[in-house]
């Protein structure tokens, strides 16, 4: 059975946790508390394969906390990591600019592939909808960018992250091939 890492990480208050629990089908958090260090949720999804056989796959989603004085554990989180996926509140403009630290630290630093990282613009019940495009700089403006937003289109993230899955599950699947062949020959 194939096994995937995947980091949430991103600014305080971005909504990792929530989307978390959504995603993996986890419990419900009504009150905001910040994540200490991290969380790590494991979970399967029924809808991954690895392979035309079905072979099922099994997940870990690390909820990272987004406080700075938890970087000191960043070098320890991304060890073994198969993907990255960042989440910023589309609402504030300075989670914009915090963004580019986060694929900085968690995407160039690990050498990860930008197929391997997804953007989130988590949008907070009551914050309205704006699906506009926030104005991202290079290098962001290349990855995958998914709105989400629970109230209204909760589905929609849903989706979008099962194709997310798909992806690295393929990419995880392809490296094990190659290594398996590079014994062989």
């Amino acid at each position: 059975m194939l096994k995937a890492k995947i980091l949430f990480v991103g600014p305080c208050e971005s909504g990792k946790t929530v989307l978390a629990n959504f995603l993996t089908e986890s419990s419900d958090i009504t009150e905001y508390n910040p994540t200490q260090g991290v969380r790590i949720l494991e979970f399967e999804n029924p809808h991954v394969a690895s392979n035309a056989k079905g072979t099922g796959c099994e997940f870990e989603l690390w909820d990272c906390g987004g406080d700075p004085k938890f970087e000191s554990c960043w070098p320890a989180l991304m060890r073994d990591s198969h993907g990255v996926v960042i989440v910023f509140n589309a609402d504030l403009p300075s989670h914009l600019k915090e963004i580019e630290m986060w694929y900085s630290c968690f995407v160039q630093q690990q050498l990860l592939q930008d197929t391997q990282c997804l953007l989130i613009a988590h949008h907070k019940p009551g914050s309205g909808s704006d699906k506009g495009s926030p104005s991202l700089s290079p290098p962001l403006n290349k990855l995958k960018l998914v709105h989400s937003n629970l109230e209204d289109d909760p589905e929609e993230i849903r989706s979008e992250f099962l194709k997310y899955l798909k992806s690295i599950i393929n990419s995880v699947s392809e490296s094990r091939d190659r290594e398996e062949m590079s014994i062989i020959t």
